[in-house]
């Protein structure tokens, strides 16, 4: 487990570089427009356009982990990185700020590389705590909201900004010598993968979840600064102490929730953590003191981090074979989920004056994703009740309570002989073998009705004519108010 553990510190320690990068824009807007004048349409999207790219390429390097390795992508993800980062050192307008930022996005589409490289050196059941350490990576966004506006106000900003190109050539440089050169790779068509999970409506659901649990982690980060300076008149420096403190919540909690979507139902845990959002996102409407503010931040920091941990849980278990491309498209919404955001929410200020519909929005959206969560929760567990009946080597028939069949398995069948077609509609009339009078009958069914089953030999025919022995159980299912509402025999045959 040394290379696998090797390996996952490595590409951590990427990641968090990659996501340093990806937020320098939003980290020293307030001292770029300091020699830059940016209206406030322009500070929002300057402050979210390295979302775009950092969204979209996490589908094709997702699915370029799988085909060529993570030492290749990180590494050469990394040397592109020094163009941007350099690019808007020099930067004198707002075209520039554009051009640069959206390059910078490459840093964060660098998050599709570990989540499809690390599952491949551990066993499923520690695919979640790995898949959450890998996304504290996060912390970068962090380290550059507290470190960053305290350099600028020493060096200046492009100085700082020319910082990071020192990092960059060192960790690409790491990467190169000590990546691993054996990773597991893959060799399959691009569109055939996007063929093969495109109408599997888990990935949307995924997307969606995602989609607000980064996404609203990518927006709090990319918008705070500027934010918490304008709308509260914060320091600079305060400013930045405060999105460092959010982002440290958010990235804590991530490896945290894929510790307990390892250990409980993720499921569960994706239903408490939407409505706990749908609860900080009304909080944070009505436009609260900075206090109330900073506890609907804070809860939000906490369950955006637990969601994101336990979705990556999720993406392995249902897609194991196509890990890559459904990485890369989970990844890419929820990039795009914190793209959005900061714009729509300073279009609507513009036209309101104040914030209450855009954090109300994101209520709805979690308050929707809860409502779907649960759904898939108990479709989950239909599904593994079915997997169950089909799968069983005893037969199986269920029947409303007027004893008409609503369905059978496969053993069923293959004892019996009549198919689901021939079977479903009629009742267990069919199975009669003429050996036992009425009386039987009758006081089978009177123990049904009184102690809810009954169990014993019986005599019964196949469709072809030839009569069996068969031990026979036959069950009442009843609701939570103790109402019946199907029998379900279950049998096998002894002679």
């Amino acid at each position: 487990m040394g290379k696998a553990n090797f390996q996952l510190v490595l590409q951590t320690v990427n990641l968090v570089l990659g996501f340093m990068i990806w937020v320098i824009i939003s980290s020293l807007i307030s001292f770029i427009q300091t020699d830059i004048k940016l209206t406030p349409g322009q500070l929002s999207t300057v402050t979210a356009i390295p979302v775009i790219l950092g969204s979209i390429l996490r589908v094709p390097i997702g699915f370029w982990t799988n085909r060529y390795g993570a030492r290749w992508l990180f590494t050469i993800g990394l040397l592109f990185l020094i163009l941007p980062v350099y690019y808007i050192s020099l930067a004198d307008s707002f075209t520039d700020l554009i051009i640069g930022g959206l390059a910078l996005g490459v840093g964060g589409a660098l998050f599709s590389i570990g989540v499809t490289s690390l599952p491949k050196y551990y066993p499923k059941e520690r695919h979640g705590f790995v898949n959450g350490i890998y996304g504290a990576g996060n912390i970068g966004t962090a380290f550059t909201s507290f470190s960053a506006p305290l350099l600028a106000n020493a060096i200046g900003w492009r100085s700082t900004v020319q910082l990071f190109l020192i990092l960059i050539v060192i960790f690409a440089v790491l990467t190169f010598i000590f990546g691993d050169k054996k990773e597991q790779t893959v060799r399959v068509s691009l569109t055939g993968q996007i063929k093969s999970v495109y109408k599997n409506y888990r990935l949307w659901f995924l997307c969606l979840f995602y989609f607000i649990t980064f996404g609203s982690f990518v927006a709090f980060t990319v918008y705070l600064p500027a934010f918490l300076v304008n709308h509260f008149h914060l320091t600079k420096v305060d400013a930045g102490f405060r999105t460092a403190g959010f982002i440290v919540i958010a990235t804590i909690m991530r490896p945290i929730g894929g510790f307990l979507a390892d250990k409980f139902n993720p499921y569960l845990i994706l239903i408490v953590i939407f409505n706990a959002i749908t609860f900080a996102g009304f909080l944070l409407s009505f436009t609260p003191s900075l206090p109330i503010y900073t506890v609907g931040c804070i809860l939000v920091a906490f369950c955006a981090g637990i969601g994101n941990g336990t979705i990556f849980k999720l993406v392995p278990l249902y897609f194991s074979k196509q890990a890559g491309i459904v990485n890369g498209i989970v990844a890419a919404m929820g990039g795009l989920g914190g793209f959005f955001p900061p714009i729509v929410l300073t279009i609507l200020f513009n036209m309101t004056g104040h914030y209450a519909i855009g954090f109300m929005a994101l209520s709805e959206f979690a308050l929707a994703a809860a409502i779907i969560v649960t759904a898939l929760y108990f479709l989950d567990k239909l599904q593994i009740s079915n997997q169950v009946i089909e799968s069983t080597a005893e037969g199986i028939m269920v029947t409303d309570l007027k004893g008409v069949i609503q369905r059978i398995n496969p053993a069923f069948t293959a004892v019996t002989g009549y198919s689901k077609d021939e079977a479903i509609g009629n009742t267990p009339v069919i199975l009669r073998s003429g050996k036992h009078d009425e009386a039987f009958y009758t006081k089978m069914w009177e123990d049904i009705r009184k102690n809810g089953s009954w169990q014993g030999e019986i005599w019964n025919k196949k469709k072809d004519g030839h009569i069996y022995l068969e031990l026979l159980t036959i069950s009442t299912i009843k609701d939570e108010n103790d109402n019946p509402l199907n029998y379900v025999g279950m049998f096998n045959e002894l002679r």
